[in-house]
């Protein structure tokens, strides 16, 4: 038998891909409604005995041209998606559908270019001017923004149990918008804002996405949303009021991009309303929900532990939550990274291999043809129980200390390990950092006004955990 270069015996990639058109409509039905993500991939690793199968990925027939991938399920495959030597990114950010550009003013936003176009270079480059000019008002603007948003739980409570999502909606996309262009949408465009940016991304996502309201049933939101694209005229209309608002919110911005980094003003716009809206808000639209359905489930023992390590930090920077302050708050990290772990905000990722490769699992090697799709299941690489001991659980302090952080290498949330740092000649996200930084705020903000809470988790919304808090116990000292 042939081997590796590792020396790992070279097998063929198990699976199949059915029959052409009924299996991947039958699949995506299995993917939504019938199994859901985990339970498909796991049910397909267990019928083929390999993390590195074949199979169908949603939305398929008739609204993606080709269903077909080459998954890798376990931390060792999916790194190869990490590596644009071996693996090409051109649109396939969200998978093997491809929205209409017309969606983004006729241009194709970074996510969706390869690093090896130069656009993509100029536009990394440009978001990583954003986030540094604009750092030191990320804590203020989230510590405002959130702390309104815990003065409306407290007051909706005592009518009964207030969910958390759709006032985390509004704060996201406030927070975001606050802290990248300094002003506070709900104010400018008015209270219908963050609804407007959420129409404007479904139409960008309804192919991956489901469980839109637990009103509709199952048939008709699959015909609804998986069958064929939204037109994307129905959403000019709010794409416009958006487009307004970031013209005038990102002048400053703006003109950085096209004096500093060579950009048109046309491409820089869209590119920031896309940034701000799909990668950012978007993204911490799912993250607090997610933090904050762990942090119930570990319940008050570890309110308690959180608690001590954030308000004594705080209090030495005379009640202020600065940089050093957070640097000093190891388990409320760890929290949030075993939180991005369990449940990233974007589950999947995906790349068309280069050239002919060899892959490796923990126990094989695969080949894969030039063209082949690759997609990687995040939530089950980064449950992989040849790295993580007890890793289906959530375990708070998992990342404390020298032997946790020896794990941060599997930690794949971002499009890349924990511990690489964001290039332009990468994909990983520009913005990890400030993104593990509003994950610490939450937890902070939490805590500092909160010695404990209860909360549920009733289902999910779209592609975040639907959370409601059922009561709240104030700080009994800050």
């Amino acid at each position: 038998m042939a081997t590796s270069p590792s020396g790992l015996p070279i097998k063929t990639i198990p699976g199949n891909y059915g029959i052409p058109v009924l299996s991947p409509i039958y699949d995506r039905l299995q993917f939504y409604y019938f199994q859901g993500h985990m339970d498909y991939f796991k049910s397909r690793m267990t019928k083929n005995n390999s993390t590195v199968l074949r199979t169908n990925i949603p939305p398929g027939n008739f609204i993606s041209p080709d269903p077909r991938v080459v998954a890798v399920l376990d931390a060792k495959s999916f790194r190869v998606l990490f590596d644009p030597s071996k693996v090409e990114k051109k649109n396939t950010v969200v998978g093997t559908y491809v929205p209409s550009q017309s969606l983004y003013s006729g241009i194709r936003p970074m996510a969706f270019l390869d690093t090896t176009e130069q656009l993509h270079s100029s536009l990394k480059s440009f978001s990583f001017h954003l986030l540094a000019s604009r750092k030191s008002y990320f804590i203020p603007a989230f510590h405002e923004t959130y702390s309104s948003l815990f003065d409306s739980v407290e007051a909706k409570l005592a009518s009964g149990p207030v969910e958390f999502n759709s006032l985390n909606q509004i704060a996201a996309f406030d927070f975001t918008c606050d802290a990248f262009l300094g002003a506070v949408p709900s104010e400018v465009i008015g209270p219908s804002a963050s609804k407007k940016a959420a129409i404007w991304l479904l139409f960008q996502v309804h192919p991956i996405v489901s469980h839109l309201n637990k009103f509709i049933p199952w048939p008709i939101e699959d015909l609804l949303l998986h069958w064929v694209p939204l037109p994307p005229f129905l959403v000019r209309r709010e794409y416009k009021a958006l487009e307004e608002f970031f013209s005038k919110a990102g002048e400053s911005l703006l003109e950085d991009a096209t004096s500093k980094f060579g950009l048109s003003r046309h491409v820089a716009l869209h590119n920031l309303i896309f940034m701000t809206i799909f990668n950012a808000s978007t993204g911490f639209k799912v993250l607090m929900p997610t933090i904050l359905k762990w942090l119930a489930h570990a319940g008050e023992k570890l309110h308690k532990k959180l608690a001590q390590e954030i308000r004594l930090p705080v209090k030495s920077s005379n009640g202020e939550i600065t940089f050093d302050a957070l640097g000093k708050m190891e388990l409320t990290k760890s929290v949030v990274l075993e939180a991005l772990r369990l449940d990233p905000p974007v589950e999947n990722q995906f790349g068309h291999a280069r050239t002919d490769l060899i892959i490796e699992s923990h126990d094989a090697a695969f080949r894969v043809k030039k063209g082949e799709m690759l997609c990687g299941y995040q939530p089950l690489a980064m449950r992989d129980e040849k790295v993580f001991k007890n890793a289906e659980d959530f375990i708070p302090d998992r990342f404390v200390g020298d032997e946790g952080k020896k794990l941060l290498e599997y930690v794949y949330w971002s499009n890349g390990p924990q511990t690489v740092v964001p290039t332009v000649g990468n994909k990983q996200c520009p913005g990890k950092d400030m993104v593990i930084l509003v994950g610490q705020l939450f937890v902070v903000d939490l805590f500092l006004r909160y010695d404990t809470f209860s909360a549920v988790h009733d289902g999910m919304l779209l592609l975040e955990p639907r959370m409601f808090f059922k009561s709240v116990k104030k700080a009994s000292h800050k």
